[in-house]
């Protein structure tokens, strides 16, 4: 086959174990360039942001970890993420992936290159939000489409028509905020229908709608914004963080008592 035949190369970043969880070696620069690469290539993938709370859920869940490590690129979104990463592999990551700021810089990069976004997830009066506030930060955004599934498992046909929806809307890159593991069963499951970028970006939608606020910038580059979401949320989140906190770094105190040392 001549080279003019052949598929340009779309190469992922390289992936390193994390308690079981295939994490991507990358930076904000790297993960867009990726994404847009793969958009202006109409090739599908699927990008997941894990911070503690999905690395350890994904971890204790054969299935979903199955699929998960099958994603073409899971970012450390959260600082413990990255700090894992770098302790155990040496990766020398100086900055975590942060869903919502990923985003946010996506969203600039595809407005930039012309790619058209989707948005799925959420309530309608925070996708109404949401698309407000991106369009009044990033006029020139394309917005092809955007639906809030309904709160209950969707029967096959509907799965179906909700993945036709977002392949006839001409978008090169669908933002996915279902939450964990919701959302990365729904790409999982999508994987051989949608035919474009899926971003899973967990609570994005709801910062960027104004619903719910961020940890202050110090308390996110110090690995303490579980702290922050859990002050705001104590009856929803105390559980989580109290179980998926301990398992993590158990695990990965674990993991690091029984890495090889140099010779």
């Amino acid at each position: 086959m001549s080279d003019s035949l052949e598929k340009p190369q779309l190469v992922w970043p390289d992936k390193y174990d994390l308690i079981g969880v295939q994490v991507s070696n990358v930076n904000y620069d790297h993960a867009i360039e990726c994404m847009i690469k793969a958009a202006k290539l109409s090739r599908p993938g699927i990008v997941a942001c894990h911070a503690v709370h999905a690395i350890v859920t994904a971890s204790c869940d054969d299935e979903l970890r199955s699929q998960v490590n099958q994603f073409s690129m899971i970012t450390p979104d959260g600082q413990p993420v990255r700090w894992g990463m770098n302790l155990l592999h040496g990766t020398a990551m100086k900055e975590r992936v942060y869903g919502p700021e990923l985003t946010l810089r996506i969203c600039h990069a595809a407005a930039a290159e012309g790619i058209a976004i989707y948005l799925y997830g959420g309530t309608p009066e925070i996708l109404s939000l949401l698309q407000a506030n991106l369009l009044q930060k990033i006029p020139e955004l394309q917005i092809a489409g955007s639906e809030a599934p309904p709160f209950r498992p969707l029967s096959d046909e509907e799965n179906q028509q909700a993945c036709d929806r977002i392949n006839q809307s001409g978008a090169g890159i669908v933002m996915i905020g279902l939450g964990c593991p919701k959302q990365d069963f729904f790409a999982a499951a999508n994987r051989d229908r949608i035919n474009c970028v899926q971003l899973l970006v967990g609570a994005a939608f709801d910062f960027h709608a104004g619903v719910k606020p961020m940890a202050p910038s110090w308390m996110q580059k110090s690995g303490l914004e579980w702290l922050f979401r859990l002050i705001c949320e104590p009856r929803r989140l105390w559980q989580r963080y109290l179980v998926t906190n301990s398992i993590y770094l158990y695990r990965l105190g674990r993991s690091l008592i029984r890495k090889p040392f140099a010779t």
